[in-house]
């Protein structure tokens, strides 16, 4: 009796420990299939995103990427306005006069005279440009007499709006002594009542000064560029 009772108590307990290793077993097997299972659906997903076409990249001269597809930068508005929007100033828009100017070499002739541009008409224009100048004998331009011009200065474009003035600066050699004077270089002095002032594009004017004659040696003259600043 006491084998057959030590038999069962043995079967049992190898049934209990049998059973015990099954559910052991099957815990592993749910805990590794619960573990495998984030695993499957990250790669899953990681197939499907890498299945998504992405956008065509291109490569600038720099080496940096941008996108094929992004649309253009929009041109620059400045880059649409040009300085030849604005038309040359015509002689009939022009009103020139010529009065001496303060700054001038010592003697007793001219020395320097400005010459005012003014715009009469109903639009805007541009000069540029060093001018031509000639002395109008008796005041005629059949007469002139051409001086040779000396460019001083860089010229630049002067936009006139309608009323807007422009100026350019004559510097003659200029006469000594008194009476009719004379010249250093030893020539007779000339005197014109009227010069004959012309610009690039924009005619001849014949100017007069507001006092007196256009008293002058060698005619030769110094010519600044037409300007938006008033000389001295």
């Amino acid at each position: 009796m006491h084998h057959r009772h030590t038999s069962r108590v043995t079967a049992a307990a190898l049934a209990a420990v049998a059973a015990t290793l099954s559910l052991t077993a099957c815990q592993t097997a749910s805990g590794a299939a619960a573990g495998t299972a984030p695993t499957s659906k990250a790669s899953a997903a990681t197939v499907a995103a890498a299945a998504i076409p992405r956008p065509a990249q291109a490569t600038g001269s720099t080496g940096s990427t941008r996108s094929a597809s992004a649309a253009p930068a929009p041109a620059s508005p400045v880059a649409r306005t040009t300085s030849g929007s604005t038309p040359a100033c015509t002689a009939k828009a022009l009103e020139a006069s010529a009065y001496q100017a303060a700054v001038r070499p010592r003697g007793t002739g001219t020395g320097a005279a400005v010459v005012q541009f003014t715009n009469v008409s109903t639009a805007a224009c541009v000069l540029r440009g060093h001018p031509t100048v000639a002395g109008a004998g008796n005041g005629s331009p059949q007469r002139s007499v051409p001086l040779k011009v000396t460019p001083s200065g860089t010229a630049t474009t002067v936009r006139l709006a309608p009323g807007g003035k422009a100026w350019l600066k004559l510097t003659f050699i200029q006469v000594q002594g008194e009476a009719d004077g004379y010249c250093v270089s030893g020539a007779t002095p000339s005197v014109f009542p009227t010069l004959v002032v012309g610009l690039p594009g924009a005619g001849k004017h014949q100017v007069a000064l507001d006092d007196g004659l256009f008293a002058e040696c060698d005619n030769k003259v110094t010519a600044t560029a037409v300007s938006a600043v008033k000389p001295a």
